[in-house]
């Protein structure tokens, strides 16, 4: 009797713990994209006042940043110089491949915006980060949108499950 209990509560803990973990990277694709709004704020203004050279201004917005967009502003940076005909967009796959810890929607804008930059001239290049910066916004609203509903769904349905399996399986 004492082994169903303890499978059962082990059950239940484990799909409750996947609703949890489900809840907190939501949690986290919002921080990320809220991060990736200011860098590209920052990089804007870089470069539009004051001339910042591409791999000058993704190792500052590494600084300005925290977390894992820090590090891929850094090893962007770091790809940028290393490389003898920079291509930004190879770099930035580059950048992106060794990190498995973003959200998807954060790489796809990310993967967006090495495509804009340093393809085109300064107007080009603002004008990419614009684009980049709206599709940013359109998801974090999205985001925000029913943001507690979908928190506390997801941690109920992973309750829920869990409760479903153990009464199955007892």
């Amino acid at each position: 009797m004492i082994i169903k209990i303890l499978g059962a509560t082990l059950i239940l803990a484990a799909c409750g713990g996947v609703g949890f973990k489900i809840a907190s990277n939501y949690i986290k694709e919002e921080r990320t994209i809220r991060q990736l709004i200011y860098i590209l704020d920052f990089m804007s203004s870089e470069m539009q006042y004051r001339l910042t050279p591409l791999p000058e201004l993704c190792k500052q917005a590494a600084n300005e940043s925290k977390g894992v967009l820090s590090r891929v502003f850094a090893k962007l940076s770091e790809e940028m110089v290393n490389q003898i005909a920079p291509n930004v967009s190879h770099c930035m796959s580059a950048a992106l491949s060794s990190r498995t810890d973003i959200p998807p929607t954060t790489v796809e804008m990310l993967q967006v915006l090495g495509n804009s930059l340093g393809r085109f001239d300064m107007n080009g290049q603002l004008r990419g980060l614009d684009a980049v910066r709206s599709q940013c916004k359109e998801k974090l609203n999205d985001l925000i949108q029913n943001k507690d509903v979908r928190l506390r769904s997801y941690k109920t349905l992973g309750l829920c499950a869990g409760a479903a399996m153990v009464i199955l399986f007892i």
